[in-house]
C-alpha cells in the first residue's frame, strides 16, 4: 500500500478550475482536462517507494485498467472506442508505418480495447449512442438544409440502425459547407427560442457550435442522445458506442487503453473511416449501470467487463471500527470527499483528502477505512465479482449481454 502521483493532461477543452479545486490547488489559468491514474505510458503514475518514486509499472507490472478524473468545460470530440480485434490491427499498421506514438497523425497508442464507465462527480452532460429513427426524423423536420433533406430522405429509405450509420457516413465523407452550417446554427437558435418539445436537440447544436462554429459535428449532434448524469449516476460507454461528453467532473474508468477514433469537435487526427467500421452494430447498450450494494456503505459498479469495477464507499465515524473496502490483486484509491485513513492488514496507514490516490495489491489484506468521506477504488474484478444491471437509458429497459 503505497501513495500514488498523478499525471495531467491539459487538453483545451479542460476546465480551468475544475481539477484544481478538486485537488484542493490553485489554478494557473490554463486548462486541466483530465488526470490519469495507472500504468499507461502516455502518462503512468508514480509509486513511492523507500528509493523515491518510482513508475508504478516498476512495481505492479502493467494494470490492466485506468481511472481518471475529467473536467470539460467545452465539448470532447464525437468519437468511438475500438474493440479488441480493431485496436490491435490498427496499432500493428500505425507501428509499420512508422508513425511515432506522439505524433498528432497517431491513431492507436495501445494493442488494446476500451470500454469504459462514467460516474459523475457533478452534473454531467453528455451525447451517447444514436436516437431513434422517427427521433432524429422529428428532429430534422423543423430544419431545412440540402444535407437535412437529404439525411430525412436517406432514413425513410433505410430505417434502423444501417440508415442512420449511412447518414453519419456520408456527414463525414462529404461535410456541408461552412455556411450551410452556419445557416442551420440560426435555425438551431430560432427553435430553442419557439418552445418546441425536441429544443434540446437544438440547444445542443447551438451550444457546440459555439466553440466549433464550422464543423460537421454539430450536425452529427443532431443524431445523439442527450443525457444528464446527476452526482453518483453511471453509465456505460462499451467498445463501438458513439459518444461526446460536453461538460462536467466525473470519474472515468476504463481499460488501460487511449485509442479513441475521432470524427469531429477536435483538432486531433481524425480518423472517420475508422469510426465507422468500429461501430458496434445495433442500438441497445446506450446503458446505465445500476450499483450492487456488497455492504451498507459501498456501492459497486462492474459492468461485465474482466479489466475493470469500482467501488464507492461512504466512510463515517458512525462505523468506529470502519469501512471495510475491496480487496483485489490491482487497486487504485482516491478519496473523493472529504478526509480518510486507509489501513490494511498489516497494521499500515495512510491518510487521504480529496484527491489523493494510493495503491494496493493482494498483499496488503483486508482494507478498511475510516474517518469521515468518500472514496472510489477501481480494482481487477475477481471470477465471482457480480454483474451490475445495465438499464437503457432511452427508455429503461435492460440491456442485453455484453459479448
Amino acid at each position: 500500500m503505497r501513495r500514488l502521483h498523478n499525471m495531467t493532461q491539459a487538453y483545451d477543452w479542460g476546465s480551468t478550475s475544475d481539477i484544481p479545486r478538486f485537488l484542493g490547488r490553485t489554478g494557473s489559468g490554463e486548462p486541466v482536462a483530465e488526470m490519469w491514474l495507472g500504468t499507461h505510458p502516455l502518462a503512468p503514475s508514480q509509486i513511492e517507494t523507500p528509493a523515491g518514486l518510482r513508475p508504478l509499472s516498476d512495481v505492479a507490472g502493467e494494470v490492466p485498467f485506468m481511472l481518471k478524473i475529467l473536467a470539460a468545460e467545452q465539448p470532447l470530440s464525437i468519437q468511438v472506442h475500438p474493440g479488441a480485434a480493431e485496436a490491435h490491427e490498427g496499432f500493428e499498421r500505425e507501428e509499420a508505418a512508422g508513425i511515432p506514438l506522439d505524433s498528432p497523425q497517431r491513431v492507436f497508442k495501445d494493442r488494446n480495447h476500451k470500454p469504459e464507465m462514467v460516474y459523475a462527480l457533478s452534473t454531467f452532460d453528455t451525447l451517447v449512442g444514436f436516437r431513434p429513427t422517427a427521433e432524429i426524423l422529428r428532429v430534422f423536420s423543423q430544419l431545412d438544409s440540402p444535407t437535412i433533406n437529404a439525411a430525412s430522405a436517406t432514413l425513410r429509405a433505410k430505417t434502423g440502425f444501417k440508415g442512420i450509420v449511412r447518414v453519419l457516413e456520408n456527414l463525414l465523407i462529404a461535410p456541408p459547407p461552412a455556411a450551410e452550417i452556419a445557416q442551420l446554427v440560426i435555425q438551431c437558435k430560432a427553435l430553442v427560442h419557439d418552445g418546441v418539445d425536441i429544443k434540446r436537440a437544438y440547444s445542443t447544436a447551438a451550444m457546440i457550435a459555439r466553440h466549433h462554429p464550422d464543423d460537421v459535428g454539430i450536425v452529427v449532434s443532431l443524431l445523439l442522445n442527450r443525457f444528464t448524469l446527476q452526482p453518483g449516476e453511471a453509465v456505460f460507454l462499451g467498445t463501438g458506442v458513439i459518444h461526446a461528453h460536453l461538460s462536467g467532473l466525473c470519474l472515468e474508468a476504463m481499460a488501460n487503453s487511449d485509442n479513441v477514433l475521432r470524427a469531429g469537435l477536435t483538432r486531433k487526427a481524425l480518423d472517420p473511416d475508422g469510426l465507422i467500421r468500429c461501430l458496434e452494430a445495433g442500438m441497445s447498450r446506450v446503458a446505465r449501470v445500476e450499483p450492487g450494494y456488497p455492504s451498507f456503505s459501498t456501492e459497486v459498479y462492474h459492468p461485465a467487463v474482466e479489466e475493470f469495477a469500482l467501488a464507492v464507499t461512504q466512510v463515517s465515524p458512525a462505523d468506529p471500527d470502519g469501512v471495510s473496502l475491496i480487496s483485489a490483486t490491482h487497486s487504485i484509491i482516491m478519496c473523493i470527499g472529504g478526509g480518510v485513513q486507509v489501513l490494511n492488514e498489516q497494521g499500515e496507514k495512510i491518510s487521504l483528502s480529496r484527491g489523493e490516490t494510493i495503491y494496493t495489491d493482494a498483499q496488503d489484506g483486508e482494507l478498511t477505512a475510516v474517518g469521515t468521506g468518500e472514496v472510489a477504488q477501481i480494482y481487477l474484478p475477481g471470477p465471482n465479482t457480480p454483474d451490475s444491471e445495465l438499464k437503457d437509458l432511452v427508455g429503461h429497459r435492460p440491456v442485453r449481454a455484453i459479448p
